[in-house]
């Protein structure tokens, strides 16, 4: 069961990464993937972790088509860092794991950016950075949601 809600949890994310959003709205997408990964990397250290973010990162490389293993290695060192300071961050209140989930977002955003411009001829522009504010805000909905989801179904 442990398993299957995880599973469940991450493919959702992966799904909400890539659900067509007009272009007005799509520029605020909260980094859902990333996200559902930080949680579970501080609710449950010992499954899922760098080897999750490393398979959720090649999947949404698939997904969204870029280089293959940008979105990976960028996750995989982001939630390596999660991971190594799960116990800290894990007694944090929630609004300042928002802060640290926002940091986390714009290390990712910064490390897709660095390895997408080794590559290709990439840009950066203002809006680029709006998903680390509506990610932090989304922290403060999504923790409790997951946190009763893993409650719920006593996933350990």
């Amino acid at each position: 069961m442990n398993v299957i809600v995880i599973g469940l949890s991450l493919l959702l994310a992966l799904v909400m990464a890539i659900i067509p959003l007009p272009l007005a709205i799509d520029v605020f997408r909260p980094d859902w993937v990333l996200l559902v990964l930080l949680y579970w990397t501080l609710a449950l250290p010992h499954r899922v972790s760098v080897g999750v973010a490393w398979c959720c990162g090649l999947l949404i490389d698939i997904m969204l088509g870029t280089t293959l293993g940008v979105h990976a290695l960028a996750l995989t060192l982001v939630i390596y860092v999660a991971g190594m300071n799960f116990q800290r961050v894990r007694n944090f209140p929630v609004w300042q794991q928002a802060g640290v989930a926002a940091l986390l977002v714009a290390a990712k955003l910064l490390l897709v950016f660095w390895l997408e411009h080794l590559t290709h001829n990439v840009v950066v522009t203002a809006h680029y950075f709006w998903p680390v504010l509506t990610s932090a805000a989304m922290w403060l909905w999504l923790f409790p949601l997951l946190r009763r989801m893993r409650r719920r179904f006593r996933v350990r």
